[in-house]
């Protein structure tokens, strides 16, 4: 092989590009010192835009077809290497194919909490992340403003400017929409559209991209306000506490009743709650003091209850009220046998010989002037 046919053999003569990374935004065909060959094939594929480079001036651009390069369809680049009587020799150029596809599956996220005013909590702190489609919109600007001499750029190397773009985009649309953080979740579509759009104005113009989709998948607020809000949520749904802890407290009880082995202690926690859901009762028990009539003194406040205790299995219980103690044993919740005392009792008497508590005594003498 002589030099000359060496030469031409180091000419190139197809030129095309095989992506298969798909997150490839631009990459360079490789060439000779930038030698391309007279009427050489230019293949572009679908998805695809060839771009010719000459001596830092962008020159033509091909959409998918096949082409033979020649003078015909080079007029840019022929007009800026000065060919005067056609295209006989190889030429130097620097070819950029551009994929013009969508690229999906992108991800982006807000790498610091952002400050609002929320109508409901006051001052929150959110998080937002989602994904979004890019597009190479204008070859043009994007290899001037982005690409530069790189022989391959891709997703990753625009991934944190996107990602501060959409972040401050979003600030930006969740301060003027005054929405509140509990109705967020409600708005996505429209906010997700209306960030798409914030988005594609910042970068069309200034860096040849697009933004087709874009989606907010999740906003978020911190992890101890979300607690808080389940709090809230869990009572909501309980409603009547007063109720609900009588539940709980009757289960309690239960549980302690077929609990053999808990033995007195179990008795007496048994006891202890049934008393508390007595006074919880008695208590709930509404009182209206009746109005006083006209010239009349109101009535003297009532007189204050004895305390009464009961003993059972070496441990004492109380003070109760009389009211909550014989409800209690008239619950059965007072077993016979347990010793009851109050103040003016000698000793301690079975509840069963009690006559204040079995319902058997007399009922004390009126007040005086009555």
């Amino acid at each position: 092989m002589g030099f000359f046919d060496k030469l031409r053999a180091e000419l190139i003569d197809i030129v095309e590009w095989i992506d298969d990374s798909h997150h490839t935004l631009v990459w360079r065909f490789p060439r000779y010192h930038n030698q391309i060959k007279n009427g050489a094939e230019l293949i572009v594929r679908p998805g695809q835009l060839a771009v010719f480079v000459h001596r830092g001036e962008l020159a033509d651009t091909f959409e998918p077809g096949n082409y033979q390069l020649t003078t015909d369809n080079l007029p840019i680049l022929g007009t800026l290497q000065g060919w005067k009587h056609g295209f006989d020799s190889p030429f130097k150029s620097e070819i950029y194919f551009v994929n013009t596809t969508n690229i999906t599956d992108l991800k982006w996220g807000t790498p610091n909490p952002i400050m609002l005013r929320d109508a409901d909590f006051g001052p929150i702190r959110l998080r937002a992340f989602g994904t979004y489609v890019l597009k190479a919109n204008d070859p043009g600007t994007l290899l001037k403003e982005l690409v530069g001499t790189d022989s391959q750029f891709e997703t990753e190397e625009v991934a944190e400017l996107m990602r501060s773009v959409i972040t401050s985009a979003l600030a930006d649309l969740l301060g003027e929409s005054k929405i509140s953080a509990l109705d967020l979740a409600a708005n996505y579509r429209e906010l997700s559209d209306k960030l798409r759009q914030a988005v594609v104005e910042r970068i069309d113009d200034e860096y040849g991209l697009d933004v087709p989709q874009l989606f907010i998948v999740n906003i978020s607020l911190p992890e101890e306000v979300e607690k808080a809000i389940d709090t809230r949520s869990s009572m909501g749904v309980i409603g009547d506490l007063g109720k609900f802890q009588q539940f709980q407290m009757g289960k309690a009880m239960i549980a302690a009743a077929e609990n053999p082995a808990g033995g007195g202690a179990a008795q007496g926690m048994g006891l202890g709650m049934g008393f508390a859901m007595a006074n919880q009762m008695v208590n709930a028990q509404p009182f209206a003091p009746a109005p006083a009539a006209s010239g009349f003194a109101p009535p003297p406040p009532p007189p204050v209850q004895q305390a009464w205790h009961i003993a059972r299995n070496g441990q004492t219980q109380g003070p109760y009220s009389l009211p909550q103690l014989s409800q209690a044993i008239a619950a059965g919740q007072v077993p016979p046998g347990t010793f009851a005392w109050t103040q003016g009792m000698s000793a301690w008497t079975p509840v069963e010989q009690v006559p204040q508590l079995t319902g058997n005594g007399s009922p004390p003498p009126p007040p005086p002037g009555i």
